[in-house]
C-alpha cells in the first residue's frame, strides 16, 4: 500500500462534535470525466461556454419536476439536527461537509436565481451568483457526499441531503462538468454490461474456475452457469462478485445455496452487473438504459424470478426504481414491460434480495449447515446505508435489518451488534458510496470511515469479534482499502454469504468419504 499522505484520524474513546477546520478538505478534488466518457451518456463533453446560463435553466428543470428538491430548497430553518450525523464532517472537520452546509451551496444560488428576496437583496438571504468558484466548490463538496441519507433520519422536516446532491451532480453533468469515475463505469455497463468491461468469455472463464473450486472443496458438482436459457432465476449481482475479495466468496455462497435447494438459475453475460452508478448523479435516463439491460436479459433467458446479490445501491435502485423504469415487478406500459409482467412468477416478490431468498429457505428447512465452521469467528453485522435507509425485505417493517441477522444467526454460533446509535436506520456509511469509491479521494473515504471504524474496534475489543459481514460491494471493497488505516486486518470484512457458503452442507457432501466407514462397520 503506498504511503498516505494525510494523517488518519486518531479513534476518540466517546464521539464528540469536532472542533471546525473551514475549508480542510477544499483540496479534495476527484478526476473529471474525459469528453468521451460524457458525449457517451449524452452529456457535453466538456464545461460548455455558457456553461452558468445552461446551469441554472437546469437546475429550473429539476425545481419543476421534482417538487421534493423545492421543498428541500425552502423548508430548512437551520435547527442544527443534522450537523453532526455525517460521518465525512466527524471525520474531517470542515465545516462544508456538515449536511445543511452542503444543502446550502446549492440553496444559495437556488435563492439567487428562484426568490424574490434573493434576486432583490441577495445578501440578506445569503445568496451568491453561480460564479466559477461557486461551480468548483459545488464540484467538490457534491463528491464528498456519498448520498447515504443519515443525516436525513435526523432532519425534522425530512430534508433528503442525497436528492439534493444528486440534483447537483445532474446539474453538472449537463453542462460537461462530470465526475470520471462514475461517468466512466456507467459507460462500460451500457458498451459490455458490466463496471469491469469484462467480456462474455472472460466472465464465462472465471465462474468455471469458481465452480471447480467449489466442486474441489465439497465433491459436488455445482455449477455457476451463465446465459442459461429456460431457468428459474436470473440472478443479478455486482461485477466485484467476480474478482474481488471478499465478494467471490459470496458469490460461491449464492451458488452453493441455489445448488442445495435445487433450483435453477443463471447469470447472464448481457446484463452481468447490478450496480446503476446513474442513481449516484441523478440520471434517470441513464438509469433506465441500464436497468432495461436487465429486463431483455430476462427476456431472452425466459426466466421466472429476478434475484439481487448483495450490492448495496443495486438494491435500492431494483427496490425502488426498477418498477417504473422498466417494469420489472409492476408498472411500466410498453410491450417489453408487460411481456415481462406476464412472464415472471408474481407468487416470489420481484425483484428478491438474495438474504431474502437464503432466508426463505432457511425457514422451509431446505438447507442444512454446520455452524462450527465458522466457529473461529465472532461475527458482527455492518449495515450498508442504501439497504438502510431506502429499502426493504420481507413482509414485515425493519425486515431490511432483521433478515440479514436472521441469516448469520442460522449459519454461526458467535454473533454481536454493534453499539446501537450506528446500526439499523442509524447506520453509519462506510464512506466509500455514491461514486467516491475511487483512490483519487482515498484521504476522504480514510477519513469518512472513522465513526464506523470506531464502532468496530469497540466490539473487536469488548467482544473478541473479528468478522463483520456486509451485503454491499462497495462497503467491502472500501472497508478492505481503509481498515489498515485503523489497525484492522483487511480480511476482517466478509460477505454474509461468505459465511453461507462456509457452512452450507450440500446434498450428498461427505458421503463418498463415509461410505467405506459404513462398510467396515458392517
Amino acid at each position: 500500500m503506498a504511503a498516505a499522505k494525510f494523517d488518519t484520524p486518531k479513534m476518540r474513546e466517546y464521539p464528540s462534535i469536532p472542533a471546525l477546520q473551514p475549508d480542510a478538505t477544499a483540496h479534495l478534488k476527484s478526476f473529471l470525466a474525459a469528453p468521451e466518457h460524457n458525449t457517451f451518456l449524452g452529456f457535453p463533453g466538456e464545461l460548455v461556454e455558457n456553461w452558468q446560463e445552461k446551469a441554472i435553466e437546469k437546475m429550473g428543470d429539476l425545481l419543476g419536476k421534482y417538487r421534493g428538491l423545492r421543498v428541500f430548497m425552502d423548508a430548512c430553518v437551520k435547527c442544527g439536527s443534522c450537523t453532526d450525523k455525517c460521518h465525512y464532517f466527524q471525520g474531517t472537520s470542515d465545516p462544508k461537509n456538515m449536511p445543511v452546509a452542503r444543502q446550502d451551496l446549492l440553496r444559495s444560488v437556488y435563492r439567487r436565481y428562484f426568490t424574490f428576496a434573493g434576486k432583490f437583496f441577495p445578501g440578506l438571504v445569503g445568496a451568491r451568483d453561480l460564479t466559477r468558484e461557486v461551480l468548483d466548490e459545488w464540484y467538490n463538496y457534491f463528491h464528498q457526499c456519498s448520498q447515504c441519507r443519515r443525516c436525513s433520519v435526523f432532519c425534522p422536516y425530512g430534508i433528503d441531503t442525497a436528492e439534493v446532491s444528486m440534483a447537483a451532480r445532474e446539474i453538472m453533468d449537463s453542462i460537461g462538468y462530470g465526475q470520471k469515475y462514475c461517468n466512466e463505469i456507467l459507460g462500460k455497463v451500457q458498451k459490455v454490461g458490466n463496471n469491469l468491461g469484462l467480456p462474455g468469455p472472460a466472465l464465462e472463464a472465471t465462474l468455471e474456475e469458481f465452480a471447480e473450486e467449489i466442486s474441489d472443496d465439497t465433491g459436488c458438482n455445482v455449477e455457476i452457469p451463465l446465459d442459461r436459457e429456460g431457468v428459474d432465476v436470473l440472478l443479478i449481482t455486482p461485477s466485484a462478485d467476480f474478482f474481488a475479495e471478499p465478494h467471490i466468496d459470496g458469490l460461491m455462497g449464492y451458488a452453493k445455496v441455489f445448488h442445495a435447494a435445487g433450483i435453477s438459475w443463471t447469470l447472464s453475460s448481457y446484463a452481468s452487473e447490478a450496480a446503476n452508478f446513474s442513481m449516484f448523479i441523478g440520471s434517470y435516463s441513464n438509469m433506465k438504459k441500464v436497468a432495461e439491460r436487465i429486463r431483455k436479459a430476462a427476456l431472452d433467458l425466459g426466466v421466472k424470478r429476478i434475484i439481487v446479490g448483495e450490492c448495496g445501491h443495486a438494491w435500492r435502485v431494483a427496490y425502488s426504481f426498477w418498477n417504473t423504469l422498466a417494469g420489472i415487478g409492476s408498472g411500466g406500459d410498453d410491450p417489453y414491460a408487460q411481456q415481462l409482467q406476464k412472464q415472471l412468477d408474481h407468487s416470489y416478490p420481484i425483484p428478491q434480495h438474495i438474504c431474502e431468498f437464503t432466508w426463505d429457505l432457511i425457514q422451509q428447512g431446505k438447507l442444512k449447515f454446520d455452524k462450527s465452521q465458522n466457529d473461529h469467528r465472532v461475527v458482527t453485522f455492518h449495515d450498508s446505508c442504501n439497504v438502510a435507509r431506502a429499502t426493504r425485505m420481507g413482509t414485515e417493517p425493519g425486515g431490511q435489518f432483521d433478515i440479514p441477522r436472521n441469516v448469520i444467526k442460522a449459519v454461526c454460533n458467535n454473533y454481536v451488534d454493534m453499539a446501537p446509535d450506528t446500526i439499523r436506520e442509524v447506520t453509519y456509511c462506510c464512506g466509500g458510496g455514491g461514486g467516491l469509491l475511487t483512490d483519487d479521494l482515498m484521504e476522504l473515504r480514510v477519513k469518512g470511515a472513522l465513526p464506523r471504524m470506531e464502532a468496530l474496534k469497540k466490539v473487536i475489543d469488548e467482544d473478541k469479534v473479528n468478522a463483520m459481514a456486509a451485503i454491499c460491494a462497495i462497503c467491502k471493497a472500501q472497508f478492505t482499502k481503509i481498515m489498515p488505516y485503523y489497525g484492522i486486518p483487511m480480511d476482517t470484512i466478509v460477505s454474509l454469504h461468505q459465511l453461507v457458503k462456509d457452512a452450507i452442507i450440500l446434498p450428498g457432501q461427505g458421503e463418498e468419504e463415509a461410505e467405506p466407514a459404513a462398510e467396515a462397520t458392517e
